[in-house]
């Protein structure tokens, strides 16, 4: 997600950045209300679903690397990259076919949810003993749940504004910044492929 709101950033702009980084967040909204209605647990039951996400997300990774290269291109050429923005598709739709993001819905998701206590440092190896009851969150409440999507949004509003930032210093972060984001793409893409496909052999 991170790579395509970078992209995003660095050649159209903050607002894309932003809109990419809320594709993102929207598609963890939609699971946390599947997580809420206990829909989540489906893709736990059927490992074959888990795979199929899996190798779609793959190649939409591949594909969506195939813009980040014309990207780079663009911006490497000077010439005037398009301000038609589909980050915010791209991100909602690869988070959605993410199984790390579901991953993190079944588990600690599902945990968030339900009314009980953590003890964060607790459970740190070694040390938890003499950390324990130092950070304890309040699992279940509506603040917990403000804290998480607020620090989304945190995120998906700075992160953009870094990389502008950033690229209105130094003339050629652009082409770097969407080259980086194919090659991040690819490399999940291609671990996505061959995770989903070894698990249907």
């Amino acid at each position: 997600m991170n790579a395509i709101i970078a992209e995003e950033s660095v050649v159209r702009g903050w607002s894309a950045g932003f809109k990419a980084g809320l594709g993102a967040m929207l598609a963890d909204v939609v699971f946390f209300l599947l997580a809420l209605a206990g829909a989540v647990t489906v893709v736990e039951r059927f490992p074959r679903l888990r795979s199929a996400m899996v190798i779609v997300g793959g190649g939409l990774m591949l594909y969506f690397a195939l813009d980040a290269v014309r990207s780079a291109k663009t911006a490497l050429s000077g010439t005037d990259v398009p301000d038609v923005s589909r980050g915010f598709r791209k991100t909602f739709v690869l988070a959605l076919t993410n199984p790390y993001q579901i991953l993190f819905w079944l588990t600690v998701g599902v945990g968030l949810l339900d009314p009980g206590r953590i003890d964060v440092l607790g459970q740190t190896p070694y040390v938890g003993d003499s950390l324990a009851g130092l950070v304890v969150v309040e699992t279940g409440s509506i603040a917990l749940l403000a804290g998480l999507f607020g620090g989304i949004v945190v995120w998906i509003l700075g992160f953009p504004a870094t990389l502008v930032a950033a690229d209105e210093r130094v003339d050629r972060f652009a082409p770097l910044v969407a080259g980086a984001s194919a090659l991040v793409l690819v490399g999940f893409g291609v671990f996505f492929l061959w995770d989903g496909a070894t698990a249907f052999v």
